[in-house]
């Protein structure tokens, strides 16, 4: 098979990547949203406004965390091995949200029930 143009990854990789940023958005706002429920109502007292804009900015720097998913995908798409990573890319989706929720947990253990962290 011949090589890939970079526009070819480039759609290839934002049709993959772009519907699962949906799981990885539900499954980080559900680990938050557990934690704080878990900690009711101890944890209705850790919302403010500076608060909900740091829940924000957080959600906003998952985001652009998980676009270094696009890096490795669109970099090993040009390669020799396209058609083995295309294969087996959920891998790094995988690892990539166990690392994410393993963040978002502690990040909510620490807003909703400072010292059980």
């Amino acid at each position: 098979m011949d090589t890939p143009t970079l526009r070819e990854s480039l759609t290839d990789s934002i049709r993959y990547w772009e519907p699962r940023r949906i799981v990885y958005n539900v499954v980080l706002a559900v680990i938050t949203i557990f934690y704080f429920v878990v900690n009711l109502p101890a944890s209705k007292h850790a919302l403010s406004i500076n608060s909900l804009l740091f829940i924000f900015l957080l959600a906003v720097l998952a985001n652009v965390a998980y676009c270094a998913a696009y890096l490795a995908d669109v970099f090993t798409q040009l390669s020799g091995f396209r058609e083995i990573w295309r294969t087996y890319r959920w891998v790094l989706f995988v690892i990539g949200l166990a690392f994410a929720s393993v963040i978002t947990r502690f990040w909510a253990l620490g807003m909703f029930a400072p010292g059980t962290e």
